[in-house]
């Protein structure tokens, strides 16, 4: 009778599987629509007792629509939010899910809040997480510029075990509305470490050299206001900050890429290899997603 119970088990397990593999495609969808994922409630009710395996099956969709992407996964956004909330609702204790949606879920404000939804879900099945918080706190920071919704999100992860001691300080910097640079640069690097993702980890790294960089041309910057107190004229060349008569430095800072400074036609201190300045919130492309979201409030689409 054991042997029986056993071979129909494993007879009811590979009928399952088989169903499911029929039911689920298995090729990556990045080149169809988002309507092509089923809707959440029904892959739960049909994964048969199997909501791992099924999960895992659009988790690996997921991770193939990324890494198919090589200039800007981001705008697979919709479809990313269909196969993660499908992956999150059949199996809601699975962890990294969550933060992948956070990291890649970024080419639009809907995208954005879509992906703190999903980061929401988590709080209920991995209470004691403090980076799911963390993240929510920083997509609120970072990408919708709300500072008390992000202060609301880091005061639940400060309270979690393992939560990083700045938490704090980074609240009360929020609270405060004086975020900023060091902000910015606090939030990437707790991403830099707690990232499970390379490819997301050499995202936040190359974030946190360009604040790097920012640091350093404020430091020009202000050499550059004591040239000006001091030739009484602006600059016209980077080099007069090092030499002649009104020389205010002894050498140049490093450009952390490796470049040069330059001085823009509208007098500005700039890195070679960016040719721009950094501002919170703001880096290549979240510069052109923030001037387009600008664009569709404006015209009242969002």
């Amino acid at each position: 009778m054991r042997s029986l119970g056993l071979l129909l088990g494993l007879a009811v397990t590979a009928i399952a599987v088989t169903v499911v593999h029929v039911r689920v495609p298995m090729e990556p969808r990045a080149d169809r629509d988002a309507r092509f994922v089923p809707r959440p409630e029904v892959a739960r009710v049909a994964s048969l007792g199997f909501q791992p395996l099924v999960a895992d099956i659009y988790w690996m969709q997921a991770v193939q629509v990324v890494g198919a992407e090589t200039s800007n996964p981001a705008r697979h956004g919709p479809l990313l939010g269909r196969l993660v909330d499908v992956v999150t609702t059949v199996d809601p204790w699975v962890g990294h899910p969550y933060r992948f949606a956070a990291h890649w879920m970024t080419g639009s404000p809907e995208d954005v809040r879509f992906a703190n939804r999903l980061l929401e879900r988590s709080f209920e099945y991995h209470p004691d997480d403090w980076r799911n918080p963390f993240y929510l706190g920083f997509n609120r920071f970072f990408y919708l510029g709300d500072n008390q919704g992000a202060a609301d999100a880091l005061d639940r992860a400060a309270g979690l075990p393992g939560a990083p001691a700045y938490l704090a300080r980074l609240v009360a910097r929020l609270r405060a509305d004086t975020a900023g640079l060091e902000t910015s640069a606090t939030f990437l690097a707790e991403l830099v470490r707690a990232s499970e993702d390379p490819q997301a980890r050499a995202q936040y790294e190359a974030a946190l050299l360009e604040i790097d960089t920012e640091r350093r041309a404020r430091f020009l910057d202000e050499a550059q206001q004591q040239f000006r107190r001091r030739a009484g004229r602006d600059l016209a060349r980077i080099d007069e900050l090092v030499r002649g008569p009104h020389a205010v430095l002894e050498r140049l800072p490093d450009e952390p890429h490796g470049d040069v400074w330059e001085l823009t036609d509208e007098g500005r201190i700039v890195s070679g290899r960016l040719r721009r300045r950094y501002e919170p919130f703001v880096h290549e492309n979240d510069l052109r997603r923030r001037q387009s979201w600008a664009r569709q409030a404006e015209d009242g689409e969002l």
